[in-house]
């Protein structure tokens, strides 16, 4: 099968489009033949090394890619939520087998159904980033119905899941993202939207029980900000898993009474399910902003590492781009 591999940590043109043998699932995974790929910051950052938060776990030579759309080709002999041909996306194990890749073996936890009403294109732009929203959301953010949740770097891939999600479930969203994407932002059911640019945040918003870090900026100067923003007890929840609070932004958050959260991805076949009825519903909509071929995957490395996407990024691997 073909397959993007890295064979040396670098620059994109360490991406190797190459033939490798297709792996066999273990008694608990499932075989899915890839039809799409999402591309994520995670999968550049790993092909450049990686970051003090992963580092650890990288070992070379790796297939890269942590967001799948597919079908079931095998299933492990454990394996009772599938059987052969069901249409599913998901996360793929990481740092295993990963979606760049006509085939993938990965926990059968880790998928779930995919949305009838997306197309596999459509669909893999959802798992990571839409579980990572979740997860920060409504585990580390314990964010509920009424509530009021700032949300920075809304216009992103794991922000303009966080914005719908946090709507769908009741809560008044504040997005916080560039002029040119405020139109978005709207769009996507944000109350209120503020240009990070021309508006200082304290002088547009106060009293918020959640803030959501989704923005690539590392600065606990700018979290300093942010925490000034919480409701006493509320909670800051950041996706940057590499870049601790400092001792200033701890000491903001006690005095507030507040808590601080760095969220981890959590590849949960019940979130999945649940994120893909309110996809169906109607209540989350899916942007891909450019869809590359297999043999683009350099391309499309170098404009997500731009930070400037709207939406998502997919690699289409069997030309999958019309609904399944």
């Amino acid at each position: 099968m073909k397959a993007v591999r890295i064979h040396a940590f670098g620059g994109p043109e360490v991406l190797q489009l190459e033939d490798v043998a297709r792996p066999v699932p273990a008694p608990d995974e499932i075989l899915i033949q890839v039809q799409a790929s999402g591309v994520n910051p995670v999968d550049w950052v790993v092909r450049e090394g990686g970051n003090d938060a992963l580092r650890a776990f990288l070992t070379l030579p790796l297939t890269l890619g942590w967001d799948a759309a597919g079908t079931v080709a095998e299933v492990g002999s454990d394996v009772t939520a599938f059987q052969k041909g069901d249409v599913v996306y998901g996360v793929p194990n990481f740092t295993g087998n990963g979606s760049y890749a006509e085939y993938c073996a990965a926990k059968a936890s880790q998928f779930a159904r995919k949305p009838g009403s997306l197309s596999f294109v459509e669909a893999a732009a959802v798992p990571l980033a839409g579980l990572t929203a979740w997860a920060a959301l409504f585990e580390q953010g314990q964010l509920r119905a009424g509530q009021r949740v700032l949300i920075q770097g809304a216009s992103g891939g794991v922000g303009s899941f966080a914005v719908q999600f946090a709507k769908a479930k009741g809560a008044y969203v504040i997005g916080v993202a560039s002029a040119s994407n405020l139109g978005y932002l709207r769009e996507l059911g944000a109350d209120e939207v503020i240009d990070y640019r021309s508006q200082p945040l304290a002088d547009a918003v106060r009293d918020v029980d959640v803030v959501l870090e989704a923005s690539p900026v590392r600065d606990n100067a700018e979290r300093l900000k942010a925490v000034s923003l919480l409701k006493e007890g509320g909670i800051f929840v950041s996706v940057n898993l590499d870049y601790p609070f400092n001792e200033e932004v701890l000491a903001a958050l006690a005095q507030k009474h507040a808590t601080g959260a760095l969220s981890a991805n959590q590849p949960r076949q019940d979130w999945l399910t649940e994120i893909a009825q309110l996809i169906d519903a109607g209540q989350v909509k899916v942007l891909v902003s450019k869809v590359f071929s297999l043999a683009q995957v350099a391309e499309a490395h170098r404009e997500s590492a731009t930070w400037h996407v709207r939406g998502k990024l997919v690699l289409d691997v069997a030309n999958a781009i019309e609904p399944a």
